[in-house]
């Protein structure tokens, strides 16, 4: 390397290129550090690139990372709209950054800078996208495209003095929008539709946890949970259903004729007009005896079928 370029291999960076920006605890003091670096000429770049290809070199890997974390920073500002902290948008772009040194090739011909743009966009747009929402709005390329295109391209539209109209004053988009969207975009306008409306709602918590008075807050999870197939509840089910049927008959069973057919008749039968079986005075008035007599006879025979239930149960 020429003296000038060991004179700035020395400003830039001493035995450890990261104690030149230290931690500092301040987003605004790492900022003005990092502008501060002095920026390597192309024939800095391509021999530091070629000693980290060729022979591993750390160093020359920070002195690459180093130079291009004023990028990082710059291009971190455009994602500010996205409600997520600064801080972590520049420490993801320079994940994207250090993937790039790593995978940079000097015989390319290409400057580290416009290499470096594409995986520090990657790595802020899947942060952007995992962190954004609790759900994951865009999975498929057409989905991240809209995702980051839609709403700078809702601002151009309201912006334009020639659609400039009631309608477009409205947050929503409308039909003729909506085809040049999809056209500008080259997707279909089924999917501007869909993530219009992603856009536009919310995460919304299934299960809210309870208020300051102690009350459950209402969510979904109160008209979408089908506990009809909670296993504990298929259980009970089963279980029910097996004592109405077989559990009933075998109590039936332990019971003599006459407690059998009172009990089949006042609450097993059931009337064409719908109302149920016989009265204890109608039974009475078939075995001779007073209503008060069925009454007993049936307490009795009820006793015998809950203790018999027990025990099949």
């Amino acid at each position: 390397m020429t003296n000038a370029s060991g004179s700035i291999a020395t400003t830039l960076a001493p035995a450890n290129p990261w104690s030149l920006v230290p931690p500092l605890g301040n987003l605004d003091a790492y900022i003005s550090a990092v502008n501060r670096l002095p920026m390597l000429t192309l024939e800095e770049e391509q021999d530091y690139a070629r000693k980290l290809k060729e022979h591993n070199d750390l160093d020359a890997a920070g002195r690459l990372v180093m130079s291009h974390l004023r990028l990082v920073v710059s291009i971190s500002r455009q994602y500010l709209g996205y409600g997520l902290p600064h801080g972590d948008l520049i420490q993801e772009g320079n994940v994207g950054l250090m993937k790039a040194v790593k995978r940079f090739d000097p015989n390319q011909n290409v400057r580290l800078v416009s290499y470096a743009m594409h995986w520090i966009k990657a790595e802020i747009h899947e942060y952007i996208l995992k962190n954004w929402r609790m759900v994951k709005v865009a999975t498929t390329k057409a989905q991240r495209k809209l995702f980051f295109n839609l709403r700078s391209m809702k601002q151009e539209l309201k912006s334009d003095a020639a659609m400039a109209d009631e309608a477009m004053l409205r947050d929503t988009l409308t039909s003729d929008q909506i085809d040049a969207v999809a056209s500008r975009l080259n997707v279909k306008r089924e999917e501007v539709m869909e993530m219009e409306t992603r856009l536009a709602g919310g995460d919304v918590l299934l299960d809210p946890s309870p208020s300051d008075d102690g009350e459950q807050a209402f969510g979904p999870i109160a008209y979408l949970a089908d506990g009809a197939h909670e296993p504990t509840a298929m259980i009970e089910s089963r279980q029910r259903d097996h004592l109405a049927t077989d559990g009933i008959a075998m109590a039936l069973e332990a019971l003599d004729d006459r407690s059998r057919r009172i009990v089949e008749e006042r609450w097993l039968k059931v009337n064409d007009d719908g109302s149920g079986g016989m009265t204890l005075h109608e039974l009475a008035a078939v075995y001779g005896v007073s209503a008060e007599r069925i009454r007993q006879i049936e307490v009795a025979a009820m006793k015998k079928m809950k203790k018999a239930l027990a025990e099949f149960a």
